[in-house]
């Protein structure tokens, strides 16, 4: 590294966490053998059945460590009012002051991983480069399986010389201008003394800087991930015209080899890492349709040459939750983990293979759950409550790279140009099955009053409604008004806007029986917006959007009833006005700064639905 500033930026991240040592990581495969035999050492990974899964390990996090902690993370700025109101806010100088303190000697009798990272193919427009400095083998790990990491970063920063933000601040109360010629993303991570007491994860936008302690799950601790690729992207993003998603990306190929690609956000539980990796259904293998995976989790979208949107997985791996995934709902994942994958929580076998709640296979007789505790089916705690192996948010890390329907386009530098948006929730009574927006501005809105009902799974109160924009709500690094500003701002840039849809695979009849089929089955309804996207199809115009006429849908080999499609795709405009008082309760929280045209599309729909 020839780079001065992230000489210094180390140096002075060192003084600050007392390392023993410090080590620059390469990306080489001898590297990850290396740690991979020291971690085993240090009882940090087990080696799972190299005959059965090759390249594969085991690990557990500590008790208090399994999840995000989202009421301990926050977004760092000056002016409280540019977190918004529904992010958790702190000043920069309070952040790096009580951070500060727990990483304070927090690396002393530990090794400083230096790890130079790329999210986004390495030289692409779309790339941000970011270094993290860690003391878990486990994060190294990880990161190099969900980022481009090494020697290639390395030299592509020593290349780059562009300004950063005037302002940096490096430790508790200071600040400074930093030199000229250097744009990366700072990330400080120590797993410290795991600590939930001391544990939190900061955001400082302004500073393009990162700083996690006191936790080694993943999404506390990898900090390209949701850290970087969204809460610091998004700022980015809203600063340089583009967007950072919360979104799966996929092609879909038809009958005569045209790729179209779509970008998706759902929320938790909706299924987006099964849609990212569908299988055509029986009904329409005949039309040769395949499906290519971009991406499941994060999309980077800027405006093209051609006025197109267009879009890269900044990710280079798959973070999956294990519970319930399997041959049925997801084949594609299950071939993806067989190799090269990190298992976090879930239970080990006793012949150094793997098991989670709804996985494949038959039950295990016995093995040791996610806690390291011998572990049987059918086993009860102290209040009769089934004590489960694998943890409810137990993990897999995987390369992009294994995956069956991974596409050839992850390293294109320009990205794939997407026809269609796409933004879901599971609502049993309220939403169709699919519609689409009447424009951009429409689908704004749309996105903007996304919203997902719980499960019996979840905290909280079966079917409560919890609003989630563009499944942005814990991610989004500034004011949500601000970001829905951004969105409408995009919209008049992009003179090739795709289509925005809505869709709901999770409507119910009065058992609560699911109406439509789901899995594979929901490419009839992306066969139709694709479609709509190129014009074959027309629609019928409804109060919220335009809806499938049914016999645009193809239901080849597809026992359902006639009544159901149509139940499927109803529109009650009682429920609907019913819905708009909870979407005016949640827009009110951001006041004046909410732009006019939500409002306004607010009122046009009240207005439909009022004429029905």
């Amino acid at each position: 590294m020839t780079n001065k500033c992230v000489s210094e930026w180390i140096k002075e991240m060192a003084s600050l966490c007392q390392p023993d040592s410090i080590y620059w990581c390469d990306g080489s495969i001898e590297e990850k053998e290396r740690l991979q035999q020291e971690a085993i050492n240090k009882g940090e990974l087990i080696e799972l059945n190299q005959a059965k899964l090759p390249g594969c390990f085991y690990h557990r996090t500590a008790l208090n460590d399994v999840a995000r902690t989202e009421q301990l993370t926050f977004i760092c700025t000056p002016d409280k009012e540019d977190a918004g109101p529904t992010n958790n806010w702190m000043s920069p100088d309070e952040g790096y002051r009580r951070a500060g303190a727990i990483f304070s000697g927090s690396m002393k009798g530990r090794t400083m991983y230096v790890i130079p990272f790329s999210m986004g193919p390495v030289g692409s427009p779309f790339s941000k480069i970011g270094i993290q400095l860690t003391d878990s083998i486990y994060v190294v790990l990880n990161m190099r399986i969900v980022t481009r990491m090494g020697k290639v970063v390395t030299a592509e920063l020593d290349k780059r010389s562009r300004l950063l933000p005037k302002r940096s601040r490096l430790l508790p109360k200071r600040s400074r201008l930093l030199p000229k010629g250097v744009d990366f993303t700072r990330c400080l991570h120590s797993i410290a003394d795991l600590d939930v007491n001391r544990r939190l994860i900061l955001h400082f936008p302004q500073d393009n800087t990162i700083w996690s302690v006191g936790s080694g799950y993943g999404g506390n601790a990898l900090l390209g991930k949701k850290c970087l690729s969204l809460r610091i992207a998004s700022y980015i993003a809203q600063k340089e015209g583009w967007l950072a998603e919360h979104m799966l990306i996929m092609g879909i190929e038809g009958p005569n080899g045209n790729v179209d690609y779509i970008a998706a956000a759902f929320p938790s539980a909706c299924g987006k890492t099964n849609l990212a990796m569908l299988i055509p259904p029986m009904g329409l293998k005949h039309k040769g349709y395949r499906i290519w995976t971009v991406g499941d989790d994060i999309a980077w979208m800027r405006i093209g040459s051609d006025g197109a949107l267009w879009a890269v997985n900044p990710e280079f791996g798959i973070f999956g939750v294990a519970p319930g995934t399997n041959s049925k709902t997801n084949p594609t994942a299950m071939a993806t983990i067989q190799s090269d994958t990190i298992y976090t929580n879930v239970v080990l076998k006793p012949d150094k293979t793997v098991w989670w709640e709804g996985g494949d296979g038959p039950i295990p007789d016995n093995g040791l759950d996610w806690q390291g505790r011998q572990w049987k089916p059918g086993m009860t705690d102290a209040t009769g409550t089934h004590i489960k192996g694998a943890h409810p948010n137990s993990r897999f890390t995987a390369p992009i790279t294994n995956c069956p329907s991974v596409s050839h386009c992850i390293e294109q530098h320009q990205g794939v140009p997407i026809s269609a948006i796409i933004f879901g929730g599971r609502r049993a009574r309220l939403a169709p099955l699919v519609y689409e927006s009447f424009n951009w501005q429409h689908g704004v809105f749309v996105g903007a009053t996304m919203a997902s009902e719980r499960t019996a799974a979840q905290y909280g109160a079966l079917g409560e409604v919890r609003r989630d924009p563009m499944a942005m709500l814990p991610f989004c690094g500034y004011n949500m008004a601000d970001y829905f500003g951004h969105w409408l701002k995009m919209g008049n840039l992009i003179t090739k806007p795709p289509l925005i849809f809505n869709v709901n695979w999770f409507r119910t009849d009065e058992n609560n029986n699911f109406l439509w089929p789901g899995y594979g089955e929901n490419l009839r309804v992306l066969e139709w917006i694709i479609n709509r996207c190129n014009g074959k199809v027309e629609s019928i115009e409804t109060p919220i959007g335009y809806v499938p006429d049914i016999k645009d849908m193809d239901m080849t080999g597809l026992d359902i009833d006639t009544k159901d499609m149509e139940r499927l795709l109803e529109i009650n405009p009682n429920d609907w006005l019913g819905e708009l008082k909870s979407i005016r309760d949640f827009f009110a929280q951001f006041g004046d700064r909410l732009p006019s045209e939500i409002w306004d599309e607010y009122k046009a729909l009240e207005k439909r639905l009022q004429r029905r």
